[in-house]
């Protein structure tokens, strides 16, 4: 008797070339379900259009001086002076910096977006894959919290964007399989390329085409492996490099290492399983994992990694009924996580050995099979289970979502992240170093001090905790122990070039100029296009009076950040201090067009124009000094010697004693009143303005000069 193939035979074999794709409402209703998805996602992200910049945001996108500058573009692709090779991403923010600046909103939009467009691939792939509930397996990847981590984090468009070429590429492969035409097969490498230069966490994409023929078809073929070598050299090619951006700093540079081989082996086993986990049950989620202590000794701590070799080998043989779908599901959600599974040093392992935003390329696997499973048990269940599976599947959707939008709120801001991080791993130095420089930001210095504190009570060998409590000590006016910390940073971590230029300012403020320079002088050695450094190398060359070095130095400030304020500033007073008035003038108002409200620069340009006898457009500039700062006791007498030389004398007096109600002891206004005063033949009163400037300043030869002639005359 032939035995009828059940709904769970349907999923387990491979369906004929020839049998037609089921759904067939697909076409019809496509663009309504594609649309739906579109709205689902962006209704579950609502919360990162209050977003702002968090952890390393500003450092890759809105401050990064690489996508900010010209030249830019070639930078990013063809030198190493990027911190990762991902230059696709990278010209992706050197364009949206050119459209909306260092403004998060549009980084973030560019985001949501990007996800929902992958979402809309996953469904499709499945779907071309006949995968039962492609079109809700596409919801669960467009709504799982674990994807906030990439979504609401802009500096990790670097998954969105290598996810999107990913999928294209996956689904091109497809369609050449299906039609031939090597175009598509053409298309489909290109997109991979894209994806590669995008990030290369993808380099498992052809194994993951293997995996989709094998699905298809039941086996592979000879062919199928040759076509497959052009993805694997791309693969190897792309990986290499990605090695040579990372060792540096995940061994030799700000992260160093040190699990052996056979621990890293040991975690690569574990760590699927905790991903596992994290995709079936996302509760708990947190930016920083505490990093597992794993003892490679005993042969217990390779357990998972048996466990789950052996789980895949019972499948395999099981492949020709139910073992299949787990095969495949849980193969591509294994292959896909090989690159971050902890065999290959990262700099992120300083940290932890697991995060969200890895798990981004990899949970469509394991959502996929969940969601297909439940499909067939509902079909199982007849009509009564089509009920109950949409109601479940209604559940589960609202379930993902509300968990989105509560774990988007928790990405708006570094604060609510690092609290909501330390709540759950409280041992995560780094959240602790990175909510001390949030609230430090905020003006709120003593929180930031007990932050740095905690993180050193942790990782006594944290140099940026050590390097940022002392600039948090600094400010505090405590500037021997913010040098003791500088420089046990640099103890610890001898090229931190940050730290050199923080010791650097701390010894000039000392008055140790020599060794202040020869720190700013080694930080521009590890780190040559360091703008700050060189605007205080700067300072201290021009307190020494090697100008010509000094303007040499601003000038290289400002060439790297054109817009610094205080480069522009600085560098006027070294023109005005050499005779250079013109051009001190134009740094000035450099300054200001770029900083209208610095006082000090308002001055010192009303200074200039004086000695350029553009007096009242100096008492323009002294007046807005006033406005900016009304206790400015210098401004209110350098406007008086403007006024009086502007024939009004009366009001020229008033700012003469409005800079002495402020300043009493301001010998200058003494003297400049005075000489007002005697201009009005009010000589007694002239004679007593001298009187107290001699009185403050004996040795004011003017004053004295002045005082006499009075006593002359009377």
């Amino acid at each position: 008797m032939t035995r009828r193939q059940s709904n769970d035979d349907a999923l387990h074999q491979p369906p004929a070339a020839s049998a037609p794709i089921p759904y067939v409402w697909f076409e019809h209703r496509s663009w309504f379900l594609a649309l739906v998805l579109v709205l689902v996602t962006f209704a579950a992200y609502q919360p990162v259009w209050r977003a702002g910049v968090i952890w390393d945001d500003e450092e890759l996108v809105t401050d990064n001086r690489m996508v900010q500058a010209p030249d830019g573009l070639r930078r990013m692709w063809l030198t190493t002076d990027v911190l990762g090779y991902w230059p696709l991403t990278s010209s992706a923010w050197w364009l949206e910096w050119r459209l909306w600046g260092n403004h998060p909103t549009g980084y973030h939009a560019v985001n949501v977006l990007l996800h929902a467009i992958n979402a809309v691939l996953v469904w499709a792939i499945l779907w071309r894959l006949k995968v039962p509930g492609s079109w809700l397996a596409g919801c669960v990847f467009a709504l799982h919290p674990v994807n906030v981590a990439s979504v609401a984090w802009i500096s990790e468009q670097k998954n969105m964007l290598s996810m999107l070429f990913y999928l294209i590429a996956i689904r091109l492969y497809l369609r050449f399989d299906e039609e031939g035409g090597w175009r598509w097969y053409g298309f489909s490498l290109g997109a991979f390329l894209l994806a590669l230069l995008s990030k290369t966490a993808v380099v498992m994409l052809p194994v993951v085409l293997l995996g989709c023929l094998w699905w298809m078809r039941g086996r592979v073929r000879r062919e199928d492996f040759l076509r497959s070598l052009p993805f694997f050299v791309l693969s190897l090619v792309m990986g290499l490099v990605t090695i040579s951006f990372q060792y540096p700093r995940a061994v030799g540079g700000h992260a160093p290492q040190t699990e052996g081989f056979f621990t890293r082996l040991a975690v690569a086993g574990s760590t699927p399983w905790f991903y596992l986990y994290k995709t079936l049950l996302p509760i708990n989620l947190t930016a920083i994992y505490p990093k597992w202590a794993i003892d490679a000794s005993p042969w217990t701590a390779f357990a998972p990694g048996i466990i789950l070799l052996g789980c895949l080998t019972w499948f395999w043989r099981r492949r020709k009924s139910w073992g299949r779908p787990l095969l495949f599901g849980l193969g591509y959600f294994v292959v896909t996580l090989f690159p971050v599974s902890g065999l290959f040093h990262q700099s992120f392992h300083l940290y932890s050995f697991v995060a969200d935003h890895w798990l981004y390329h990899s949970i469509a696997g394991v959502i996929a099979l969940v969601v297909a499973a439940g499909v067939e048990i509902c079909r199982r269940l007849g009509h009564r289970g089509r009920s109950v599976g949409v109601v479940a599947g209604v559940g589960v959707m609202i379930a993902l979502g509300a968990a989105t939008w509560d774990r988007a709120c928790v990405y708006a801001a570094d604060q609510t992240l690092w609290r909501d991080t330390l709540t759950k791993n409280p041992k995560a130095w780094v959240a602790h170093d990175n909510l001390g420089i949030d609230l430090e930001h905020a003006g709120k210095i003593e929180e930031a001090i007990a932050h740095y504190e905690q993180a050193l009570r942790i990782k006594p060998d944290d140099a940026k905790a050590h390097n940022n409590l002392g600039v948090a000590l600094k400010d505090q006016r405590k500037v021997p122990e913010a040098i003791a910390h500088y420089e046990q940073a640099l103890r610890i971590r001898p090229n931190f070039a940050e730290a050199h230029n923080n010791l650097g300012v701390a010894l000039a403020q000392t008055g140790k100029i020599e060794e202040a320079i020869a720190h700013f002088e080694q930080a521009l050695g590890i780190e040559p296009d360091y703008a700050e450094a060189h605007y205080h190398l700067g300072n201290a060359l021009a307190q020494t009076g090697k100008i010509e070095e000094a303007i040499a130095h601003f000038e290289q400030a400002l060439g790297i950040e054109p817009d610094d304020a205080e480069a522009h500033y600085n560098l006027g007073n070294v023109f005005l201090r050499e005779g250079k008035v013109s051009d001190a003038i134009g740094h000035y108002e450099q300054a200001l067009r770029i900083k209208p409200d610095h006082a000090e620069a308002h001055y010192n340009c009303g200074v200039a124009l004086e000695l350029v006898d553009r007096v009242r457009d100096a008492i323009t500039h002294y007046e807005y000094a006033l406005r900016i700062k009304p206790d400015y006791a210098e401004a209110h007498n350098n406007l008086g010697i403007a006024l009086k030389k502007a024939d009004k004398i009366k009001e020229a007096m008033a700012h003469y004693e409005q800079a002495l109600r402020i300043k009493p002891d301001y010998a200058e206004a003494h003297y400049n009143l005075g000489n007002a005063l005697a201009q009005v033949d009010r000589e007694p009163e002239a004679i007593l303005q001298y009187e107290q400037a001699l009185q403050i300043k004996p040795d004011f030869t003017q004053a004295q000069n002045a005082l006499a002639r009075l006593q002359a005359r009377q």
